[in-house]
């Protein structure tokens, strides 16, 4: 038998992690967790992959990673309980994983399931308090509070100019031989009823610091200092301008990530995503 392939559905305070990826030195949500399941599976730390890399600070609800077990390991992690391995796995990872991070979820998987490269979607959240007096403190590590009134009407009709697929290049910090071009679902923005503003951004996939980008490109529109068409002509220009500001870290959340069900699915979503986009198709 070939190794059996896990799902780990978790989520994490990014406050006191750098980010996902290992780092040496640094503590990330990457070595965090694969050293917590070195201990449980009785292994050297796993290789993980994972559906979505956030950077130093931010934080998630709906992350998905996956790895590879030995299946004899994978058999043993029950131990003399009755438990299946799915559920002894996140009981067991729930005793030596710090406070910080929670494995919610452990599910066998078709060996074709990528995280990163199976995924339909992600679906992240920016919080945005421009009433500070309306600040809850138990929130402070989610929201970032802004000193000017913002009209998020504005923002809104902003942030929907920017939907579809596009070159993203204004957004993105560039990669050698990687592409810019995403396809745009959903970007929105509106007030909850605790005061806060909250943006919803939901694309196929985001390169480095495109979500913060686009939360600092629709923000001079809700001060009043640009007009509503201004985010759509940065995106038109297709290069960063220093006019528009990567928001801080700690107001942004990954919620979700979406996958296809059945194994034909999930080898076409994995075809799709390899491919190099480009505006031509």
């Amino acid at each position: 038998m070939g190794p059996v392939r896990i799902r780990l559905d978790l989520a994490y305070d990014g406050t006191g992690f750098s980010g996902w990826a290992r780092q040496p030195g640094l503590r990330t949500v990457e070595e965090t967790l694969a050293g917590a399941l070195a201990t449980v599976l009785r292994t050297d730390p796993p290789q993980l992959t994972v559906g979505g890399r956030t950077d130093a600070g931010v934080h998630a609800r709906g992350s998905v990673c996956h790895l590879d077990v030995d299946p004899d390991r994978w058999a043993a992690v029950p131990g003399r309980s009755d438990r299946s391995p799915e559920k002894a796995l996140v009981s067991r990872l729930r005793g030596v994983l710090p406070p910080d991070v929670v494995v919610r979820r452990a599910t066998v998987v078709p060996d074709v399931f990528d995280a990163r490269f199976s995924a339909l979607r992600r679906r992240y959240t920016y919080r945005l308090a421009d009433r500070p007096e309306l600040l809850d403190p138990l929130r402070r590590s989610d929201t970032v509070v802004w000193r000017r009134p913002l009209d998020v009407t504005a923002m809104d009709a902003a942030a929907s100019s920017l939907v579809g697929l596009h070159d993203f290049a204004a957004f993105c910090k560039p990669r050698e031989g990687a592409t810019t071009v995403r396809t745009l679902l959903h970007y929105g923005w509106e007030r909850g009823a605790d005061g806060v503003l909250v943006g919803t951004v939901e694309a196929d996939a985001f390169c480095h610091s495109m979500v913060r980008a686009l939360v600092g490109v629709v923000v001079p529109v809700g001060e009043g200092r640009r007009e509503v068409g201004w985010p759509a002509e940065i995106l038109a220009a297709r290069r960063r301008d220093p006019a528009v500001q990567v928001m801080p870290a700690h107001g942004l959340v990954l919620e979700e990530i979406s996958y296809p069900d059945g194994a034909e699915a999930l080898l076409a979503r994995d075809r799709e995503s390899r491919a190099v986009r480009s505006l031509e198709g």
